[in-house]
C-alpha cells in the first residue's frame, strides 16, 4: 500500500491542485491512501522548516509531499512539491490534473476558510474540557512536594480526567511554591494541564473541586497548648469562609497531615456548613504505620495485611484494633489462592510483643509524628483521593476519620477514625462489623480529648484537661508539665500525647521522644 502525505499553507493554489489530484488517485486507486495537512499561512514557513529539519530534508516552497514507509518504518521519503507528485502520478498511474488557474485560486480561498473554521472549532472544543481544579494549603511543605508527582501520574482521579494544581501558602513562601511549579511543569504529566501559585487570601480555592489541607506553618511563637489549639481555629475559620465563598458547589475536602487533624476537619466543617458532608481526614497512614509494624515482625511486606482498623483522633489518643486485620501471601504450612488469608492475631504468637513493643512503637510515632513525613502523608492523601473517586478494593476495610453519628457508641457531632469503605463517589460506615466493640474506659478517653480540642478551638473552655482515668492519676512518671501564658500557679500537668504535638511544632533538636497514650486491640 502507497501512503503519501500532502502538507502546504491553506492558502496555496498549488496545494488545491495537488489535493485534488490526490483525492482522485484515492478515489479510483484501492491501494492508494493521502493524509492531508494544512497550516496556516502565519504559520506555514516555521512549521516547514522544523519538519524538514526533523526529517533531514531540503523544501522551501508549499506543498511538501512524502510517502511513508509503512512496511519497514523509520523517516518518510521525500517525493518534493506540487511538480513532483504531478510528475509521479504520470509515470505510475497515468494520470494528470487539468485544473484551471483560476479554480485553484478559488479553492485555495475555500481552504484557508475551512482551515480557520476547524481550528476555531478546535478551540472550542478545548474550552469545554474543564480541568478539576486541585488547591493544596501549606504547598510549600515536603508533603506537596511529594504529593504533586502522585496527582499528576493519572492513577488519582482517572487516565481521563486532566487537572490543574493550585499551590496556596504564605508570600514569604514564594520562592520554594515556583520551584515546586517549575518542577511539576518539567513532569510533563499529560493529566497536567496547569500549575499555579496563589499567595493572596481572597483568592484560594476558587473554583476548587478537590481541597487538600496539609499541616500548617507557624508563623509566631506559641506558649501554651491551648495558643496551639486556637491557632488552629483562626486558620480553619479562615479556610472555611474561602471555601464558602470561591469553591465548587460539591467540592471534596481532605485533611491530612501529623497534627490536629481531627480538629481541624471538625473546625472547617463548623466554618464551612455547606460542605460538611464532603470533608474528611486521613487515617491511612497511622494504619501504614501499623502495618509496617507488623509486616516486620512477621517477615511479610506491609501490602500484604489488610483491614488494621484506626479508631479514634489520627494525630492523637488513638487505638490500632487487629481484631480484623488479615495477612495474605503469608509463607507457612498452611498455603492458599492469593485470596486466601488468615488473621493477624493467630500468626502472632509472642503477644508480649503484641502489648508491649508493637503499642510502644505506635506510642512513639504517634507521640512525636516523626515517622509520619512527607512522602507517607502525600501517599495517604493520595490513596483516600483515589478510593473517593473510585471506590476502595472491594471487602477491604478502610480507616477514616468523619463525624460522628453515634456509631458504635461514639459521641454524636465529633470527628472519629471509624472503618469504613468507599463506593459510589462516597464512604459508608462499616456499622454492621461484629466483635469491635470498644471498651467504655478507652471511648470516654479518646471522646474526651476530642470534645475539649474543640471546646478549645472555640474559646469555650480556657483549659484543656486531658482525661486520665485512675490508673494513670497513679502513674505520675507518665506526666510531663508544660509551661503556659500567664499562669500565676507556676506549671500545669499535660498527658504526653498533647505535650508533644505541641513539641511537634519546635525544632527537631528540642524534642523528646515521649510515649502518647496510644493502644491496640488483641
Amino acid at each position: 500500500m502507497a501512503k503519501f502525505v500532502l502538507a502546504g499553507r491553506a492558502d496555496c493554489p498549488y496545494y488545491a491542485k495537488a489535493e485534488l489530484l490526490a483525492d482522485y488517485l484515492q478515489k479510483n486507486l484501492p491501494d492508494f491512501r493521502i493524509h492531508k495537512i494544512t497550516q496556516h499561512p502565519d504559520v506555514w514557513e516555521e512549521w516547514l522548516k522544523d519538519l524538514c529539519k526533523k526529517n533531514r530534508w531540503s523544501h522551501n516552497k508549499s506543498p511538501i509531499v512524502w510517502r511513508e514507509l509503512l512496511d519497514r518504518g523509520g523517516k518518510g521519503l521525500l517525493l518534493g512539491g506540487y511538480n513532483e507528485f504531478l510528475e509521479h502520478a504520470q509515470l505510475y498511474y497515468g494520470v494528470t490534473s487539468s485544473m484551471t488557474t483560476e479554480l485553484m485560486k478559488r479553492v485555495a480561498e475555500e481552504n484557508l476558510g475551512a482551515h480557520i473554521e476547524k481550528e476555531l472549532e478546535k478551540e472550542s472544543l478545548k474550552g469545554l474540557v474543564i480541568p478539576l481544579q486541585v488547591w493544596i494549603t501549606s504547598a510549600s511543605s515536603l508533603a506537596c512536594y511529594h504529593l504533586i508527582p502522585i496527582l499528576t501520574s493519572g492513577e488519582v482521579f482517572g487516565p481521563q480526567m486532566e487537572i490543574s494544581i493550585n499551590l496556596f501558602d504564605n508570600k514569604h513562601t514564594e520562592e520554594i511554591l515556583i520551584s515546586h511549579k517549575q518542577e511539576a511543569e518539567d513532569l510533563a504529566s499529560p493529566y497536567l494541564q496547569s500549575v499555579s501559585i496563589c499567595t493572596q487570601a481572597e483568592e484560594a480555592f476558587h473554583g476548587a473541586h478537590v481541597i487538600i489541607i496539609l499541616d500548617d506553618h507557624v508563623d509566631k511563637e506559641i506558649y501554651s497548648l491551648e495558643d496551639c489549639i486556637r491557632s488552629r481555629a483562626s486558620l480553619c475559620q479562615l479556610y472555611g469562609s474561602l471555601i464558602e465563598k470561591n469553591a465548587c458547589k460539591f467540592a471534596r475536602i481532605i485533611v491530612g497531615g501529623k497534627t490536629f487533624v481531627n480538629l481541624k476537619t471538625a473546625l472547617l466543617m463548623k466554618y464551612a456548613p455547606t460542605f460538611a458532608c464532603n470533608i474528611i481526614a486521613v487515617a491511612l497512614g497511622m494504619e501504614g504505620q501499623a502495618k509496617a509494624a507488623l509486616a516486620r515482625k512477621l517477615k511479610i511486606t506491609p501490602s500484604c495485611i489488610k483491614d488494621v482498623i484506626i479508631w479514634g483522633n489520627i494525630s492523637g489518643n488513638n487505638y490500632v484494633d487487629l481484631r480484623k486485620a488479615k495477612v495474605y501471601r503469608y509463607e507457612s504450612a498452611i498455603w492458599g489462592p492469593p485470596h486466601y488469608s488468615r488473621p493477624v492475631l493467630s500468626l502472632l504468637f509472642d503477644r508480649e510483643w503484641v502489648s508491649r513493643e508493637f503499642v510502644a512503637s505506635l506510642k512513639m510515632l504517634a507521640a512525636t509524628g516523626r515517622r509520619l513525613g512527607g512522602m507517607l502523608v502525600a501517599h495517604s492523601v493520595a490513596t483516600t483521593l483515589k478510593y473517593w473517586c473510585h471506590g476502595s478494593p472491594p471487602g477491604e476495610i478502610v480507616s477514616l476519620g468523619v463525624l460522628s453519628e453515634g456509631q458504635f457508641g461514639i459521641p454524636k457531632g465529633i470527628v472519629f477514625s471509624m472503618p469504613v469503605k468507599f463506593e459510589n463517589g462516597t464512604w459508608v460506615v462499616l456499622t454492621d462489623l461484629k466483635n469491635t466493640e470498644i471498651s467504655q474506659q478507652v471511648m470516654t478517653r479518646m471522646a474526651s480529648d476530642l470534645i475539649q480540642e474543640k471546646l478549645v478551638a472555640l474559646g469555650e473552655l480556657a483549659n484543656f484537661q486531658p482525661y486520665q482515668s485512675e490508673t494513670d492519676l497513679n502513674q505520675e512518671d507518665v506526666n510531663t508539665t508544660l509551661p503556659t501564658k500567664n499562669d500565676h500557679q507556676g506549671r500545669r500537668k499535660v498527658s504526653n500525647d498533647y505535650k508533644d504535638l505541641f513539641t511537634g511544632l519546635m525544632p527537631d533538636d528540642e524534642k523528646d521522644l515521649i510515649l502518647s497514650d496510644g493502644e491496640s486491640v488483641e
